[in-house]
């Protein structure tokens, strides 16, 4: 009796099988073709990308630090004790190992590849001089332009765009490291961008 059950069980399941497979046929290519016409693709991308709104507002990339995508992470590098990038109200730059509001950084994308790092707290942006020594500026220059790059171990290296070879670095200390005298293949230069 319980082989019978399970055999009627089974048949539902198959006859629903059968059903959403042809339901599928029927409906799906035309479903999908009516939505790349129409154009419900973009609406549907700028649903999910910003809430509800129907359209997302368009970005004029050409003009400096203040348009892009805006984040705010602590740059954490794991030398020494571990130290997070932060920007004193001062100006000076330096590592401290535990978190703080002056180490949180607003990470903004200038161009693809390129960003700018703003003290959240302290209102000023890391900048890096020709030769490898960073410093701080309460406005956006050229020398505010950082090249993010993903590392293989996760990590980024921040290499400064203007002075090509020049890498934000701490030293096991917490201290700011010249640019010059480091590449990306030493740990001092990779930073994780933490919440």
């Amino acid at each position: 009796m319980s082989g019978r059950g399970g055999g009627s069980v089974q048949g539902a399941l198959r006859a629903l099988l059968f059903l959403a497979i042809f339901l599928g046929r029927a409906a799906g290519p035309r479903a999908n073709s009516t939505l790349l016409a129409s154009g419900a693709w973009g609406s549907l991308l700028a649903r999910s990308r910003a809430g509800l709104a129907a359209a997302i507002a368009p970005v004029p990339w050409e003009s400096g630090y203040f348009v892009g995508i805006k984040r705010q992470r602590r740059l954490y590098c794991n030398v020494g004790i571990g130290f997070h990038l932060q920007v004193a109200p001062d100006g000076r730059i330096s590592g401290t190992h535990q978190e703080n509001p002056y180490s949180l950084l607003e990470i903004s994308t200038v161009e693809r590849g390129v960003v700018s790092l703003f003290g959240v707290k302290s209102a000023l942006f890391v900048a890096m001089n020709s030769k490898g020594r960073l410093y701080t500026t309460p406005s956006f220059k050229e020398q505010c332009r950082f090249r993010e790059t993903l590392l293989p171990n996760n990590y980024n290296s921040y290499e400064s765009d203007v002075h090509r070879g020049c890498y934000i670095a701490l030293s096991k200390h917490g201290r700011v490291k010249r640019g010059t005298k480091v590449s990306p293949t030493m740990t001092v230069t990779h930073f994780l961008p933490r919440i």
